[in-house]
């Protein structure tokens, strides 16, 4: 049941012994379901629009498309430790989030005429198309396929890192800057393996949702899967602009 999302990667997710005591009578009214999360993730994007919608009208919004992006992954911090806490964490972490991507999402639109509307429908097709993928089993989730992604994404992660530190500190150019043959590459390896975690998101929710785990989990899962289309998003917009400047 390990997700390769850093965020699905907490003991929440684990088994809730609780419920499932020979004392305890189980509510399933108050307990995890996949349906519940879908509803919660649908009202999620929504605060997430409604708030894009106020940093896209800014005149200069890169103030508060940072500001969204640090307290978004500041509350996305204190829910890893505080599952509990989703329920209204969740909410803060679209709105927050909503700010972050507006002011982004304007400043390539400005560049690139166009791009923002190409960005979305690549990523709404791309979670279509993975979701479609899982619910007919046709991509089954297994351990092999768990390790090959995390690998992936621990790969990418620690190569950012270290490019964003050396491009601070000195003149190195990372290669994934640019609009080279390799640099397309690197950011269409990069979509692939962020659509990859939609399938572990998948499944870490509907395995959360068999163990009846606590409702504020639907909350905590609807976050999770957020967070990874965020970053698809990102990454298609990233993408898009190298292939509009060639």
């Amino acid at each position: 049941m390990n997700s390769n999302n850093p965020f699905f990667k907490t003991n929440a997710f684990k088994e809730n012994n609780e419920v499932t005591h020979d004392a305890v009578i189980i509510d399933y009214n108050q307990t995890m379901t996949v349906s519940g999360t879908v509803n919660k993730s649908f009202l999620m994007i929504i605060l997430l629009i409604a708030s894009a919608a106020i940093t896209w009208s800014m005149p200069n919004p890169i103030g508060f498309a940072i500001a969204g992006a640090i307290i978004g992954f500041v509350l996305v911090i204190i829910s890893t430790f505080k599952p509990q806490l989703s329920t209204y964490l969740a909410p803060a972490y679209a709105v927050f989030e909503g700010l972050f991507i507006g002011g982004i999402s304007a400043i390539f639109e400005y560049q690139y005429p166009g791009i923002v509307i190409q960005a979305v429908s690549c990523t709404f097709v791309t979670f279509m198309v993975c979701l479609a993928l899982y619910k007919y089993e046709i991509v089954k989730v297994t351990d092999k396929f768990r390790s090959v992604v995390l690998a992936s994404t621990m790969a990418i992660a620690t190569y950012y890192l270290i490019s964003w530190l050396f491009s601070m500190f000195t003149s190195f150019q990372p290669v994934h800057y640019g609009n080279s043959m390799i640099s397309i590459g690197i950011s269409a390896f990069v979509i692939v393996i962020a659509a990859l975690n939609l399938f572990l998101d998948f499944d870490q929710i509907e395995k959360g949702a068999q163990s009846k785990l606590p409702k504020y989990m639907e909350w905590y899962g609807a976050m999770g899967l957020m967070i990874t289309l965020v970053w698809l998003y990102i990454e298609f917009l990233r993408l898009l602009s190298k292939l509009n400047r060639k």
